[in-house]
């Protein structure tokens, strides 16, 4: 396994310094909402970062579609943020409406463009969505919408031919993914996608630069820069995080919330056992 290959951990309860979760897609079909959710149940952080396209606002204005899963992820990362884990929300393309909040706060939870981590070792990574960074969602954007459409259309497929995969005793395979690894061009915007990141990153001073937008979970170096991308809640079921030794990792979680699964919470309750020792409650 390559070393930014997301790993398939224990499912135990976990306590993180730091987590990143982009590309959820709330509001559409391909979400994998109960993936997330149950994942969100079985993993704590004192920072989570929500790196865009979490809600999907282009979808949602086309076809309302909003299941109660959805809904269950949306109060389990309010119910977080109340708990006192440090809430971050980095708005994305698809969630660009939130773009006019930037600067505001909806409860505990901060909205911005982008922002900083200062990782244990005291190298410090830029945050951000990378769409800024897309040349056909700045400059094309019909473009942008149209292969927003043919993705959903794949992911319908991709669904489909699951379902039978599933009956047959066989595992998850993502039709997307492997496309995005066997035609050319996709390969190559990805490529110029993750330069184009390093290079601000390093022209703005950071050690590294953490995205998502386009749904590749990836660790590794390039140049002298450190490139990660969380990955996606819609086909690969990954997040980044930051151990308390301070290592990065990649987690996949192929697991899923149970159907009509009701999880009872007392609010009261405290998420970290020890939350003074929450280094992150010293920056505003």
């Amino acid at each position: 396994m390559n070393a930014s290959d997301p790993a398939t951990p224990a499912r135990s309860q976990a306590h993180y310094r730091a987590i990143w979760i982009s590309d959820v897609h709330l509001g559409t079909a391909g979400s994998k909402a109960e993936f997330l959710l149950d994942f969100l149940r079985f993993n704590e952080s004192w920072e989570l970062y929500l790196v865009g396209d979490i809600i999907d606002g282009w979808q949602l204005k086309k076809n309302w579609y909003w299941k109660q899963s959805h809904n269950d992820v949306v109060q389990k990362v309010l119910r977080k943020s109340r708990k006192g884990t440090r809430v971050t929300y980095v708005a994305g393309n698809h969630d660009e409406v939130l773009r006019q909040f930037i600067g505001m706060a909806f409860g505990e939870i901060r909205i911005v463009n982008e922002t900083t981590h200062h990782l244990l070792d005291g190298r410090k990574l830029w945050i951000t969505h990378g769409d800024f960074f897309d040349g056909i969602i700045q400059h094309a954007k019909w473009l942008a919408y149209l292969g927003d459409s043919l993705y959903t259309l794949i992911l319908k497929l991709n669904d489909a031919f699951n379902r039978t995969r599933h009956r047959l005793g066989m595992s998850y395979w993502s039709l997307s993914q492997y496309l995005k690894h066997r035609v050319k061009n996709a390969v190559s915007f990805i490529t110029e996608f993750e330069q184009v990141l390093v290079n601000e990153a390093r022209r703005r001073g950071f050690d590294g630069v953490v995205c998502g937008h386009i749904h590749k979970a990836e660790i590794r170096m390039i140049d002298d820069v450190l490139y990660c991308n969380d990955g996606d809640w819609v086909e690969s079921l990954s997040a980044l995080v930051e151990t308390h030794e301070g290592e990065l990792k990649l987690i996949h979680w192929p697991y899923r919330a149970q159907a009509g699964e009701k999880e009872i919470e007392d609010d009261r309750s405290t998420a970290d056992p020890n939350p003074s020792a929450n280094p992150f409650t010293q920056y505003g």
